[in-house]
């Protein structure tokens, strides 16, 4: 026993290294610092305008009112997975059993339970970027190192190098991430680099996750005759025994975000470790609300496409503005919910988001904050109504034309 009287306890950090080396979301930090500025436009968050549809709110309603307050199994309730089921049989012509899908509190949930199953500390982790910070950041907090390889805009539209890709997946490589359609760029991974990058992978053993929360919301032309809409997909490939991994979540097709509601599908061989990091997570999702899930799974299409068709308008008229500014570049997103541009002259887009903020009223998500193949660009979410888009374009506009308004200045 000691018999000094040092304090040891504050000789010792408080929180891991690997923590306190973590940055601060860029956006949020924009966010905040923009929430106590009066009059200001934003387009900072990832999500839309509107609430929920009203079929999934009343069915969680008649799930509360009937007292469904209760734990449930770990990995969901027999109805909720049975519908995922049933609905990723439906999007990807393959069949799933009920075991398949998992679900979870949110889709960062997913991801987090997913890479917690997966990696050790040191594992090499490659990724698609600029990306959804979480994406990155998780790996990072699990002790893996993670290897960037960065899309690149081509032609007006964001592009993967393929071959820089499959050549970063080395037998030293534990996991891939991937995110289409990507935010914040909208780039999707076309057909035929799915295939390739997934013979890739099953050669060497590498575990593919992907992060597929915009796989509903891509701007491609309906299939004749009718049917689903998605994004090329990794689990309409996978042979039941491949280490390909899905993250999903409610929040963006069906308008859930602040719900918290996502799920994992799972090879057979990691579900049973999923549901026991699940306990050791959260749990379990709230009965109440898993009900809107199942509600959202059945009657949900009809809602998605015309929140799809909604988004193609938005991004045309959001990109018809912003290409009519001198100076602005911009990019166009075959999926999601964003539009992703820069000015010429502004390389710093946390310096150029705060100034937007202060002297614009305009708030934009900087490209810093989706990695350093963002820095330089501005992400504008355009999940919102014609008229919020027409006045942040005519704000941006005044602020390009030189115009200083003062802390007074009134926008229509």
């Amino acid at each position: 026993m000691p018999t000094d009287s040092a304090d040891f306890s504050q000789m010792r950090p408080l929180a891991r290294s690997r923590v306190r080396d973590l940055a601060a979301s860029k956006v949020r930090d924009l966010a905040n610092a923009g929430f106590g500025v009066e009059g200001v436009k934003r387009f900072w968050f990832g999500e839309g305008d509107q609430p929920t549809p009203l079929f999934i709110r009343e069915a969680a309603m008649a799930a509360l009112a009937d007292g469904r307050t209760f734990y449930t199994h770990n990995q969901g309730t027999a109805e909720l997975r049975a519908a995922l089921a049933a609905y990723l049989t439906r999007l990807h012509g393959r069949s799933f059993d009920n075991e398949a899908p998992s679900v979870t509190s949110a889709g960062v949930s997913a991801l987090m339970v997913v890479m917690q199953a997966i990696l050790d500390p040191g594992d090499r982790v490659v990724a698609v970027t600029p990306v959804w910070p979480n994406l990155v950041e998780i790996p990072r907090i699990l002790g893996a190192e993670v290897v960037r390889v960065g899309l690149e805009p081509k032609d007006g539209r964001w592009t993967l190098d393929l071959d820089r890709l499959l050549a970063e997946i080395t037998p030293a490589t534990r996991l891939l991430l991937i995110n289409s359609p990507n935010n914040p760029t909208g780039w999707t991974l076309p057909a035929e680099a799915r295939d390739a990058i997934l013979a890739h992978c099953r050669r060497l053993g590498v575990w593919i996750l992907t992060d597929d929360v915009y796989e509903r919301v891509v701007f491609v032309p309906a299939p004749a005759g009718g049917g689903i809409v998605t994004a090329p997909s990794f689990l309409a490939l996978a042979d039941p025994d491949d280490r390909v991994v899905g993250a999903n979540s409610f929040s963006k097709a069906w308008r859930m975000t602040g719900w918290r509601l996502g799920w994992i599908v799972a090879p057979q061989a990691l579900r049973e470790d999923l549901g026991k990091l699940l306990e050791y997570n959260t749990s379990c999702a709230p009965d109440f609300v898993q009900a809107g899930g199942v509600a959202a799974l059945e009657q949900g299409d009809a809602s998605i496409e015309a929140l799809r068709l909604e988004m193609i308008a938005r991004r045309d008229r959001l990109l018809a503005g912003l290409s009519g500014l001198r100076g602005v570049e911009t990019t166009t997103a075959d999926g999601g919910m964003y539009a992703f541009f820069r000015i010429a002259g502004q390389d710093d887009s946390v310096a150029i988001a705060r100034r937007l903020i202060a002297e614009a009223r305009l708030g934009l998500a900087p490209g810093a904050a989706f990695g350093p193949e963002g820095e330089g660009w501005l992400r504008w979410c355009f999940a919102t109504t014609e008229e919020a888009l027409d006045d942040g374009l005519a704000r941006l506009a005044g602020w390009m034309g030189g115009r200083a308004p003062h802390s007074h200045y009134s926008y229509r």
